[in-house]
């Protein structure tokens, strides 16, 4: 066995910690060059950078509880990392050059595939594609959809409760879950892979760890839902005079296409002008101009007569005044056109500026609400606001976003970010809502939690994460 480089400056305190690391996981599961670290050392959006002395890669479960062994007894902070797609800092290392990144990504085999019990028990590092991919193999659906799927890891999703577009009909990453293997902080290794359905012995303790944010401890392997692969799909978008129309053009749909309706998606006419002015090969998908936009699809097992109860529906909602156009796709391109539109609006906010984002989640009945409330707020803050409002209606997860110039000063952006925040979140609090609703905590929002939290609920939550890790070792930083 190869020793291991000269120790970086930015070494962890321990003075054998990272021979013991080599010696668990060998050459190819460390990372000590400067360079080939940088990777891991910041966040998809650039936001957060830190250090670390070692990025350490496993390769098995119990790999992973060895080395969780050798920085519980260390005292060594460890920061659990997968496909590094988050959207609020929860997998980046701090600056400090004392936490090891822990990335799960060798860990990427598929261990066992049940077509009688649609279900898949896959590792953390697989990729969503890839889950998607092995799920079609055997005529089966994983919903989960993210517009990160080819690079995000279902570890990642799994530590942030991951949403995405069809929550609607399937929920959350929560609710895809039927068992899963976690490494404790102290290197013990629970196995909880039951593809039960029912399983009433208890407390339900993999929830503890889905959507805990890497806090206590990892997620090293999963049993997914499987679902029977839809074989025909009709999509549609349309155009409404206010948001209330479509809040109550989704209650009809829900009604009338039952489980069929996988996805019901949101954008302001702002939101749209934004994607059509910086999103190259889009168009815009209605003759006219609209105030709110929505883009809707059905699915289902069967190919006869979808698009037909679409087009019903929205065709009594065209005559009954409660939206203003519609346009239902006649072919696959035109449907892909159209969901273009609406996942490049990230990617036309980075184009356009800085953006203050907001992932809230809202009863859907206040919605409408609370953003003629939102919207004159801000106004009477900053009287030339651009609001870039859009997101998944049909679960009431808006991404109220307040762009700014991309050369508005450091200082300025802080200032402003830290207000505009607290007007936005009061308001969902007010309201019984959450200023989280799919990114998860992380470093963004960690400080604001105790504001919105009930007390009682984050000292049971302090309580847990003392029980689990009393060093304090897992992801030290983030979400408490």
């Amino acid at each position: 066995m190869t020793t291991p480089p000269t120790t970086p400056p930015a070494a962890a305190a321990h003075p054998d910690l990272l021979q013991r690391l080599h010696a668990t996981v060998g050459d190819a599961g460390l990372v000590l060059d400067a360079e080939a670290q940088a990777p891991y050392l910041q966040d998809w959006l650039g936001k957060w950078h830190g250090r670390t002395p070692v990025v350490v890669r496993p390769s098995s479960t119990e790999q992973t509880a060895a080395v969780m062994a050798i920085c519980h007894e260390t005292h060594t902070p460890v920061v659990t990392q997968g496909g590094n797609t988050g959207m609020s800092g929860g997998a980046t290392p701090d600056g400090s050059g004392a936490q090891v990144v822990l990335s799960m990504v060798r860990m990427n085999a598929i261990r066992h595939v049940d077509p009688m019990n649609n279900s898949l028990t896959v590792e953390a590092g697989v990729l969503l594609a890839n889950v998607h991919a092995a799920a079609a193999e055997i005529d089966r659906f994983f919903p989960l959809s993210l517009g990160s799927e080819g690079s995000c890891t279902v570890g990642g999703n799994l530590a942030t409760n991951a949403g995405g577009i069809a929550v609607l009909r399937y929920g959350n990453t929560r609710d895809l879950v039927l068992g899963i293997e976690a490494v404790l902080p102290d290197g013990r290794i629970w196995n909880g892979l039951r593809a039960l359905r029912k399983d009433n012995t208890g407390y339900d303790l993999r929830h503890l760890f889905i959507g805990s944010e890497g806090t206590l401890g990892v997620i090293t392997a999963a049993v997914l839902k499987l679902y029977p692969r839809p074989v025909a799909r009709a999509t549609a978008w349309i155009g409404a005079a206010s948001l209330e129309a479509l809040v109550a053009l989704l209650a009809r749909l829900r009604s009338h296409c039952g489980e069929r309706l996988v996805a019901f998606e949101m954008m302001s006419q702002a939101s749209l002008d934004l994607v059509l002015a910086h999103v190259t090969a889009t168009r815009a998908p209605l003759a006219g101009q609209h105030a709110f936009h929505a883009l809707v699809e059905l699915a289902d097992t069967r190919a006869d007569g979808l698009a037909e109860l679409l087009e019903e529906g929205l065709g009594a909602a065209l005559e009954d005044g409660l939206v203003q156009d519609v346009a239902v796709c006649t072919n696959a391109s035109q449907a892909t056109a159209f969901w273009k539109l609406r996942e490049g609006i990230s990617q036309a906010q980075v184009r356009a500026g800085k953006a203050i984002k907001h992932d809230i989640a809202l009863p859907i009945s206040a919605i409408a609400g609370f953003v003629a409330q939102a919207d004159a707020a801000l106004q009477a803050l900053q009287p030339d606001v651009r609001i870039v409002n859009f997101g998944h209606l049909g679960d009431g997860n808006l991404h109220y976003n307040v762009l700014q110039p991309a050369d508005t000063p450091y200082a300025e952006m802080t200032e402003k970010t830290a207000l505009l925040n607290r007007t936005v979140h009061d308001l969902v609090h007010a309201i019984g809502g959450s200023i989280s609703a799919e990114h998860g905590i992380g470093q963004l929002r960690r400080d604001e939690l105790p504001l919105y939290k009930p007390a009682l609920e984050f000292e049971l939550m302090m309580r847990i994460k003392q029980a689990l890790d009393p060093n304090q070792i897992m992801n030290p930083g983030k979400l408490l």
